[in-house]
């Protein structure tokens, strides 16, 4: 799995660094998201989904095929 994000179309709402906080972070100065690990292992795969899927602003982008 490959993950990114879209930096400009983030809300700052923080749900992804909820659900997945060993990928996703917010910056301290305006909550923005922080991709923190690109390619998480297998085992964080599910944790990741779901942060895409509750993404308010759809700024997490997921490729299953690496």
């Amino acid at each position: 799995m490959k993950v990114s994000v879209d930096q400009e179309k983030c809300c700052a709402a923080g749900t992804c660094a909820m659900v997945a906080p060993g990928v996703f972070d917010q910056r301290d100065e305006d909550g923005i998201v922080v991709l923190l690990l690109s390619e998480p292992p297998a085992d964080l795969h599910d944790s990741v989904r779901e942060a895409a899927s509750v993404c308010p602003a759809m700024a997490i982008h997921l490729s299953e095929d690496a």
